[in-house]
């Protein structure tokens, strides 16, 4: 294991200005190195880290340098209980036009987009869209609530729907409302072959614009609650749908 102490420049606690970013704790750093080694410029581990088998096994596979720095670890992580850091660079993507797509219009909670992406991809959804203004996809908290599930999957930002669906035509579009007046069920699911399913914001959901957009759908649910929350509808939802893919 190579313990200098600098790498080529002094980490700074992650900023969205920077081309590289970082994966937080040993699950989604393995992650990281499994699925993008090509993008991984370093991984730290902490002295008191003893698992270090299969860090070294990646590491050593595409020569990558793995380093002890419990001073790197303190500075570039906010909690307690992070005992690995993968430092890898920020990469451009662009969605496959052919496949299924999960569309985020808005998206403004880290948590919400990590856990989201994870869901996707657990349920075999690659390809991902951002409508801006949106979160950062690759801020460390998100990337850490993701478990590095994020590099599994393809995710593309946009401007507006428009250039989303400019270039992604092939896709029947269903957008989540709650005004929609089809209600989406186990029993009436629809079976496209290929779809985008739209969600709005955490806050406000999607404009009245998106009735327009395509065939606009509802998860049943009590009157005793306002909506679902969004993890969990894009999770309901994303599960109906790929069940018959």
């Amino acid at each position: 294991m190579d313990d200098k102490k600098n790498s080529k420049e002094a980490l700074k606690p992650y900023k969205k200005a920077f081309d590289y970013s970082y994966t937080l704790g040993a699950f989604p750093t393995i992650e990281l190195l499994k699925a993008k080694p090509e993008q991984v410029r370093e991984v730290y581990v902490h002295s008191t880290f003893t698992d270090t088998a299969v860090l070294q096994e990646l590491c050593g596979k595409h020569r990558i340098p793995l380093r002890t720095n419990d001073k790197v670890i303190a500075r570039l992580s906010d909690k307690e209980n992070v005992f690995v850091i993968g430092v890898f660079e920020k990469y451009e993507e662009t969605l496959d036009a052919s496949k299924s797509q999960i569309v985020l219009v808005n998206p403004s909670n880290m948590g919400n987009m990590g856990t989201i992406l994870r869901t996707a991809v657990g349920f075999g959804i690659y390809d991902i869209a951002f409508i801006s203004p949106a979160v950062d996809v690759f801020n460390p908290k998100v990337v850490r609530s993701s478990m590095g599930a994020l590099f599994r999957l393809r995710h593309q930002y946009f401007d507006s729907y428009e250039e989303y669906r400019a270039a992604n035509k092939e896709q029947e579009v269903f957008t989540f409302m709650l005004n929609a007046k089809r209600q989406l069920t186990v029993e009436d699911c629809p079976k496209p072959k290929h779809f985008a399913l739209v969600f709005g914001n955490e806050a406000t959901g999607l404009p009245d614009s998106y009735l327009d957009a395509g065939t606009s759908i509802i998860i049943p649910q009590s009157p005793d609650v306002d909506s679902l929350n969004l993890t969990i509808a894009v999770g309901v939802g994303t599960f109906l749908f790929t069940r018959n893919m």
